[in-house]
């Protein structure tokens, strides 16, 4: 196992390495306006890694580089390209070249490009798409974003239960260049709706005159055109799906979700989290492509909050002037407390939040969960306490303050691991993001109830 690892790992960084060395020849071969050099160049070079060094380029170059491929190989590429890329190039081709790329584009990622331009320039494309891939974009186009329907590709092979082995591979082979895949293949009746499935490798080694009907699968795994993306994610993870298919309201088969889809779906979910979990609202927009004006925006929202909150806080420390008076060396202990307060219910809102998303825990097991991080921020503050107390009798050799300082940061813990837990739950039964919504609250908490905590308890061992 050892040795495999050891070969893997620097085939990996060496791709990398390749790439960047791609992108900069590919930029010097322009800037030389060595037009045929950086034509060969790109031949060997796989789309998706095109793509990256397209958007590695300056803004002035990358129309030019995308010129440079085959109208084949350009649509590739243009559907991996980064939206704002996407954009750009739109704005720098002719109309034709623009209509040539989209009208070939998959419908599912078309949708997608369109959900980022502006609504006049997509009524404008979408008047000049060939009336089949305009209805197949509209279709996408009319669900809402987020679910089943608007990232599904209508693009894929159904057959027929009368059919026999011989006829449906017929039909196939001349078929299959218009599927997103055919690994599998959907059965549906006379009204479109889906009644079975059958493998390709299950139909390629049937007898030629047995009929779809005796080989498929009846019980089928499906999802509704309405059912969030990351439901449709989960589910394709949890069995292992190469595709799942998208029904309407009576059971008709209206398209695919394919795994290169959810791959993506749980790529920008796991960012929004991230996002979330840090104050700031991304928008679905790439963080490091938005306008700074915007991205300042977004972000004061979370950060007035906090600084709001800090100002109860300070209120908090002056309603017990008397004690910090008498005992001034009681401030200098006042961030240590709730900045690992703040530490503690941070960690227990992550694991929970991330449960939450995994369906690895449920709501109505909250008060579990709830009850085990308690324990756990109780057997952190012990420790973490001890450390503490002994850390201050060094530094003042006040056996009071130190246990002070100790039995505080034993309680804050506890009160910062429940708190932690306890808000996703809280959040999500209100039907807000536990994500976003947790983290500044968990803060306000910890900052107030600690810090009150702390000199209430300093006030009574002190007998102040």
């Amino acid at each position: 196992m050892t040795e495999d690892n050891s070969s893997v790992a620097p085939q990996v960084f060496l791709r990398r390495e390749l790439r960047e060395l791609v992108r900069s020849q590919l930029q010097v071969l322009l800037e030389q306006r060595n037009f045929q050099g950086a034509k060969a160049l790109l031949v060997p070079v796989k789309p998706v890694d095109i793509a990256e060094a397209i958007e590695g380029l300056p803004e002035s170059m990358q129309a030019i580089a995308f010129r440079l491929l085959s109208k084949s190989e350009a649509i590739e590429v243009y559907e991996n390209l980064e939206s704002s890329v996407q954009q750009h190039l739109i704005e720098d081709f002719k109309r034709q070249d623009v209509l040539d790329i989209v009208d070939k584009m998959s419908p599912d990622d078309r949708a997608r490009l369109f959900d980022e331009l502006p609504a006049k320039v997509v009524r404008r494309l979408l008047k000049q798409l060939s009336p089949e891939e305009r209805q197949a974009t509209a279709l996408l186009l009319g669900y809402e974003q987020g679910t089943a329907g608007r990232i599904m590709t209508p693009e894929y092979l159904s057959l027929k239960e009368g059919w026999t082995v011989a006829r449906s591979l017929e039909y196939i082979r001349n078929r299959a260049h218009v599927s997103e895949t055919i690994y599998y293949l959907y059965v549906t009746d006379a009204a479109r709706r889906l009644t079975g499935i059958i493998s390709l490798r299950d139909l390629v080694v049937g007898h030629p005159e047995q009929t779809i009907g005796e080989l498929m699968i009846r019980e089928v795994v499906s999802v509704q055109t309405d059912m969030d993306q990351e439901e449709v994610a989960r589910l394709i993870q949890r069995y292992d799906f190469l595709a799942v298919p998208v029904v309407d309201t009576e059971q008709r088969l209206v398209g695919i979700i394919t795994v290169d889809d959810v791959i993506d779906i749980l790529e920008e979910e796991a960012t929004e989290d991230i996002y979330a979990l840090g104050g700031l609202q991304s928008g679905g927009d790439n963080y490091f492509q938005t306008n700074l004006l915007t991205v300042a925006r977004r972000r004061v929202v979370w950060l007035s909050v906090l600084l709001i909150t800090n100002t109860v806080t300070t209120a908090v420390i002056r309603s017990q002037e008397a004690v910090l008076e008498q005992v001034v060396v009681l401030a200098a202990f006042i961030p240590l407390l709730i900045g690992t307060g703040g530490n503690v219910g941070a960690q227990s809102s992550t694991v929970v939040i991330r449960g939450l998303n995994t369906d690895e825990i449920k709501t109505s097991g909250a008060l579990r969960v709830i009850r085990r991080e308690a324990i756990a921020g109780a057997f952190l503050g012990l420790m973490l306490g001890i450390v503490v107390m002994v850390w201050a009798f060094i530094l003042q050799g006040n056996i009071q303050v130190a246990v002070i300082v100790g039995c505080s940061l034993l309680a804050i813990s506890i009160l910062a691991s429940a708190t932690g837990s306890a808000l996703p739950f809280l959040f999500q039964a209100l039907g807000l993001d536990p994500a976003l919504m947790s983290a500044p609250f968990i803060t306000t908490v910890v900052d107030v109830l600690g810090v009150l905590l702390y000199l209430s308890l300093a006030r009574q061992i002190l007998d102040l």
